[in-house]
């Protein structure tokens, strides 16, 4: 199952010092899940003036567990970069 990921970054004036200081460690577990299969694709959500303000993420999970379970241990989670998440189905188009 495939799942679209849309998540606000807090708004604070430490929000971007904390995205910041997590980049590393939530670019390094992208990686890991793109090499499992699980990451299809994804970026940062910008502000008109160009400065990271969220995220939009998709997935592949086989079971929403799974998808649960990376939840309790993504980076920017545990550091309170991300505020509010919506996660959604997604299915991507065959062209």
């Amino acid at each position: 199952m495939q799942y679209y990921i849309q998540a606000y970054d807090f708004t604070d004036e430490n929000a971007l010092i904390r995205r910041m200081q997590a980049r590393p460690a939530h670019l390094q577990r992208m990686r890991e899940l793109k090499q499992a299969g699980h990451f299809i694709m994804g970026g940062a959500i910008l502000s008109d003036a160009g400065a990271m303000i969220g995220s939009v993420i998709i997935m592949d999970f086989p079971e929403e567990f799974m998808l649960m379970k990376w939840l309790e241990t993504e980076p920017y989670l545990l550091e309170k970069v991300w505020d509010r998440i919506e996660i959604k189905p997604f299915r991507q188009a065959e062209v």
